[in-house]
């Protein structure tokens, strides 16, 4: 850490990769109580140059999320940053001290209601490692007054924008439209995914987009404070979305605190399972027996390819059993074979390596993305994947879960299918071009610009409209 030079105190929050400069390292942005950081990557050493470039912030808000973005496909990766209060430690009530400082009968750190909202930042990119914040001219600025959390970008309808998804805690969560004019629209409330079914507002923590029924559309699911249910939105495909979370077998659980969360098919059956992680914020639950506890197990939810979920937790192995106090969870296939793994933060104990040991004769192909006319990592593109009946739909991202980073190679299992058709990208550039049979099973790095051109199939897409000492366990679960 000290040799790469990251070596950095302060209350650290999240993290977001992308190579915003397009020299081909990845960069990291770093969200804190106070300045925020971005660590300029030199071939594996890092210099610091928040200030030089304009993202470090004023200091005041405390950020949460963020996420790399093209938002107006120049082919520069811009910022979005999600901050939570604008505090000051000095002028905040002790607990108890008034109503939003209680929870349950007993004295509690105060928040986040009773305290300011702050708004949301967006950082454009204008190259020369510079950003400018137009955050008041994108009208990103116009969602104050809310808790902001994870950020999740993707173009929920399918134009060829991508859009952003933030959870908020006790607040309604923000869904913003890229109007194509370098503006957005909050339309959460609209699109049917700012309150949960019952038109309630909820506190959001994580988020993680995916295609969880297989109809390429993509759906939102973002999990919230003990005593309620996460959310499942499913993307009815015309602007909005449906709270589908009883439907599908998700409203098991109310006593847990949930974090990050990801959409991930760790069995490779072709259909995207989902992967929480727990923790309360209060210690004082645990003498005080209110139904919940400080370390919570995890949450391992078995996709049944019919629009429902089965909850596999207590077969999954101790790395899903064992309770912690955790908060971010990242994905990845971390020995490249085909099977992913999960690592996760705890507070005041070591993090978490949960091995994925499932092994299925089930097929599976990784796909990295290198932009030429769009920005670097291909953040944006969208993968279209044809293997026999099944279509499989996903983007490529920065952010997501809870103020985490995952593998970016956007990762598809294919089940019992041996040849893969076609896939198909939709670059950010604007160009759509399709790839024949790529190879299962293996990890395959496309560049755009090398695969055969080909229509749009949907929409309009005009351009002018793991670490040290962690605690290694596995999950396992028993293929029926």
């Amino acid at each position: 850490t000290v040799k790469a030079g990251l070596a950095a105190s302060g209350w650290g929050q999240g993290v977001c990769v992308g190579d915003y400069d397009n020299d081909g390292w990845e960069d990291l942005y770093v969200t804190y109580y106070g300045k925020n950081r971005l660590y300029h990557n030199q071939d594996s050493v890092f210099t610091e140059v928040g200030e030089k470039s304009g993202v470090a912030g004023s200091g005041k808000a405390w950020g949460t999320g963020c996420a790399f973005v093209d938002y107006d496909r120049d082919g520069l990766l811009d910022l979005v940053v999600a901050n939570y209060v604008d505090l000051d430690l000095s002028t905040t009530p002790a607990p108890g001290e008034r109503a939003s400082c209680v929870w349950k009968g007993v004295p509690v750190m105060c928040g986040p209601r009773g305290l300011p909202g702050a708004k949301n930042i967006l950082y454009h990119n204008v190259g020369g490692g510079k950003f400018e914040n137009v955050s008041a001219k994108a009208h990103i600025d116009q969602t104050s007054g809310h808790y902001a959390f994870s950020v999740s970008t993707f173009d929920f309808d399918d134009d060829g924008w991508p859009d952003i998804y933030i959870a908020c805690d006790s607040t309604p969560s923000i869904l913003y439209h890229n109007n194509r004019d370098g503006t957005f629209t909050d339309v959460a409330v609209t699109a049917g995914a700012a309150f949960n079914e019952d038109g309630r507002e909820q506190a959001g923590m994580g988020s993680t987009i995916g295609d969880f029924d297989g109809d390429g559309k993509l759906d939102i699911f973002k999990t919230n404070f003990s005593d309620d249910t996460a959310t499942l939105y499913r993307n009815n495909g015309n602007g909005t979305f449906d709270d589908v979370t009883y439907a599908a077998g998700l409203g098991l659980h109310t006593q847990y605190l949930g974090w990050g969360t990801m959409f991930m098919d760790f069995d490779n059956d072709g259909w995207p399972d989902l992967l929480l992680v727990n923790g309360h914020v209060y210690p004082e639950v645990d003498r005080q027996h209110l139904g919940s506890s400080y370390q919570e197990p995890r949450i391992l939810y078995h996709n049944n390819g019919n629009g429902t979920f089965t909850d596999i937790s207590a077969e999954a192995g101790p790395g899903i059993t064992t309770a912690a106090s955790s908060r971010g969870l990242a994905i990845g296939d971390l020995w490249n074979d085909g099977r992913v793994s999960a690592v996760v933060s705890n507070m005041n104990a070591m993090p978490s390596l949960l091995v994925n040991q499932v092994r299925t004769p089930n097929h599976w192909i990784g796909i990295r993305t290198i932009g030429t006319k769009s920005n670097r990592d291909g953040i944006g593109a969208r993968i279209t994947l044809k293997a026999g009946p099944r279509t499989l739909v996903d983007e490529v991202r920065s952010g997501s879960s809870y103020d985490s980073n995952n593998d970016m190679r956007v990762h598809f299992g294919l089940g019992g299918t041996t040849k893969i058709d076609f896939v198909q990208i939709r670059w950010p550039s604007g160009l759509v071009e399709r790839f024949e049979s790529p190879k299962v099973d293996s990890i395959q790095t496309i560049k755009e610009g090398s695969g055969t051109p080909c229509s749009v199939g949907r929409g309009r897409y005009s351009k002018h409209s793991a670490s040290k000492g962690s605690q290694q366990k596995t999950f396992n679960h028993k293929v029926r």
